[in-house]
């Protein structure tokens, strides 16, 4: 709940360009660097079928853990148009509407999924870590399914849903919990350190200067 002192702050900010532009520029910065983030983490791959183990599903996880919704899934759209127009960020330096609408594009799409669910958890109860891991956990489990959904359709009928579950999420689950694990753990402290994180638009401006 917002204090009228906090309203009164706001809507005289809405009158200020400089603070506007300061917030917009904050929130565009962290957007970018989670972006990148993104694509380091998706370098770091490991062939284990038809999808590749990488790094790409920790960094979502810390994208929702750490900028919450509308940030975090802004910067997994930005990641993804990058990797459609030809930036060489996806798992083994590829790029291309090859991969984004291959046969395990579903879960790189999924992604935008998990991480808005997570952040609107987040968002909306708050950054505990049973909070975080219930968010995290229903936007996987929508991301496995769009992206087995969509395996199987690509399959034209080739593959059964067990067989596909087998081949394209069950190796998975494992190390995917402890990624976000890990990405809980590390959002959490970055929150705690970095306050600005657990507020949007012109409350961060505000907050990062002390207010």
């Amino acid at each position: 709940m917002i204090s009228a002192e906090e309203k009164a702050k706001e809507t005289k900010e809405i009158k200020n360009p400089k603070r506007k532009n300061s917030s917009a520029a904050l929130n565009a910065a962290l957007i970018a660097v989670m972006t990148a983030i993104t694509a380091i983490c998706s370098y770091i791959t490991i062939p284990v079928g038809p999808v590749p183990f990488t790094l790409q599903t920790f960094a979502v996880f810390c994208a929702a853990g750490m900028l919450g919704a509308k940030r975090g899934t802004l910067s997994v759209i930005v990641y993804l148009l990058l990797g459609l127009i030809g930036a060489p960020v996806f798992s083994s330096f590829k790029s291309g509407p090859a991969v984004l609408f291959g046969p395990t594009g579903g879960y790189l799409i999924g992604f935008i999924f998990l991480s808005l669910i997570a952040g609107i958890v987040i968002d909306k109860f708050g950054s505990k870590w049973y909070i975080m891991m219930t968010g995290m956990t229903i936007g996987l489990a929508v991301d496995y399914f769009l992206g087995t959904a969509w395996f199987i359709i690509q399959q034209n009928g080739a593959v059964t849903v067990s067989e596909a579950f087998e081949k394209c999420v069950l190796l998975f689950i494992i190390p995917d919990l402890v990624k976000m694990a890990a990405a809980i753990v590390i959002s959490i402290q970055v929150r705690k350190r970095v306050k600005f994180l657990n507020v949007d638009g012109r409350r961060a401006i505000r907050t990062a200067e002390g207010e």
